[in-house]
């Protein structure tokens, strides 16, 4: 998973969940785009809303498809017309840097960052049960889907048995007036017609 933000910045959502089998115990917060200079600096997407876990030197792993994560330092970071750059340590050449494309940068979950009040990470919110303010269940949360704006939560209405009949409610606060990640809850008052136009 991975660190990104939530309900009108009310409500931050950090480190992203890695997204593959096993990875519950590691939280993305980069992914290698390309390599970038010739001695082994390569550009990265950033997929956290803490630039300060790249300050340098920091230990942090690296993905292996099929394998663990391994571990490696960075050695420097530094922005370039808004990209990230990073310099991982032991990757000097542009054919070193070219191995690590794709390869999503880690942190264990352990580390992830500490939350104030009303902040919740976005991937905390899967397999939440979503109800009306009177109690009503509405369904299950499966994923959050982002916009570029506000996102949105994606919800399996009570009944439905396929994606294709999920909801698409906005993760606004003046919907989502109540989330309590603890008791895996989320109340909403959705306006009028909301949930009917995402059925029709």
């Amino acid at each position: 998973m991975s660190e990104p933000a939530a309900v009108a910045r009310r409500f931050a959502a950090a480190d992203t969940m890695a997204g593959r089998p096993g990875d519950d115990e590691w939280l993305a917060i980069a992914r290698v785009l390309r390599p970038r200079g010739r001695k082994g600096e390569v550009a990265a997407e950033v997929l956290t809303d803490f630039p300060e876990r790249f300050a340098t030197p920091r230990q942090v792993h690296l993905e292996v498809p099929g394998g663990s994560p391994e571990p490696v330092e960075i050695a420097g970071s530094w922005w370039h017309q808004g990209t990230l750059i990073l310099h991982f340590a032991g990757v000097d050449s542009i054919t070193g840097a070219e191995r690590l494309r794709a390869r999503v940068v880690l942190i264990p979950r352990g580390e992830r960052a500490r939350l104030g009040r009303n902040q919740f990470y976005l991937w905390e919110l899967t397999g939440c049960a979503v109800v009306r303010r009177d109690g009503e269940p509405v369904g299950t949360v499966t994923g959050i889907e982002p916009t570029g704006g506000v996102d949105l939560l994606k919800v399996r209405a009570e009944g439905a048995s396929t994606d294709a009949e999920d909801l698409l409610i906005p993760l606004a606060e003046e919907i989502c007036i109540g989330i309590d990640v603890a008791a895996r809850r989320i109340v909403i008052e959705p306006p009028e017609g909301l949930l009917d136009l995402n059925q029709s």
